[in-house]
Order: structure tokens, then sequence, then C-alpha cells
């Protein structure tokens, strides 16, 4: 599978999102903290992971009787492709109309506006160029 093409189911996201915080894991330590969200059963994680490491997605490790499980795909890919998806089919390509949705409808931390504004000034001096 060509992971560029890679979509991730809502549970195969939030698993790469257990993974990507803690490096690797077990199916149980999985199960156990999506259990914390919300109730999943066991096997349908390890179905889930299972086609996911055939998909390439996930790499595994016997470790006795278990297997340990790490991401294959990056965080930083799968969220640009979303945002490109959102951006494209959501706001038509404006990013404008993006940043002014996520900026009017979620409070932003003093520290996450600091942020914002420091790249904006990143971007003008870059576009003056």
């Amino acid at each position: 599978m060509n992971k560029l093409n890679y979509s991730p189911s809502d549970l195969e996201l939030e698993i790469l999102q257990i993974i990507w915080e803690v490096k690797e894991a077990r199916v149980k330590e999985i199960v156990d903290k999506l259990n914390v969200m919300r109730e999943v059963g066991y096997t349908t994680v390890l179905k889930t992971m299972q086609i996911m490491h055939e998909k390439g997605v996930l790499e595994r490790q016997v470790d006795g009787k278990s297997h340990i499980y790490r991401s294959l795909v990056e965080k930083k890919d799968i969220q640009e492709k979303f945002l490109d998806k959102i951006l494209n089919k959501v706001y038509h390509g404006s990013t404008f109309n993006l940043v002014m949705s996520a900026l009017g409808n979620y409070n932003a931390s003093q520290q996450e506006l600091d942020q914002i504004k420091d790249l904006i000034k990143k971007q003008e001096s870059e576009s003056d160029k």
C-alpha cells in the first residue's frame, strides 16, 4: 500500500494517536487507553491493528506471546493529509476561511495566539523577499 494514499478510519486514527504518543504499544495497552474515552472490544482493536499491519501502517515485533506495534506513518503526514482534505473539500481552498472558522469556533490559549502571530510575521517576511 502506498502510505501517501492511506486514509485512516476513525478507529485507526485513534490507535495511531495513542501509538504516536507512546511510541510503541501492545494491543492491551491500546484497548485500555481507548476504553478511557469510549468502550471498545479487545478483538476489534486487535483485528484493526492486524489490518493496519497488513496495510504497512504499523510494524510489529514479537515479544513473547504478544506483539509490540509501532507506527510506520508520520503524524505530520496524516495531519497534512486531513488538513488538505478539509481545506479543499470544506473550505474550497480558502486558508482564510479555514483559519477564521478555527479561531471563531474554538478558544485558543494566549500561547497559541502568540504562536499564530509569530507564524504570520514569519510568513509576511518570507513573502517580502
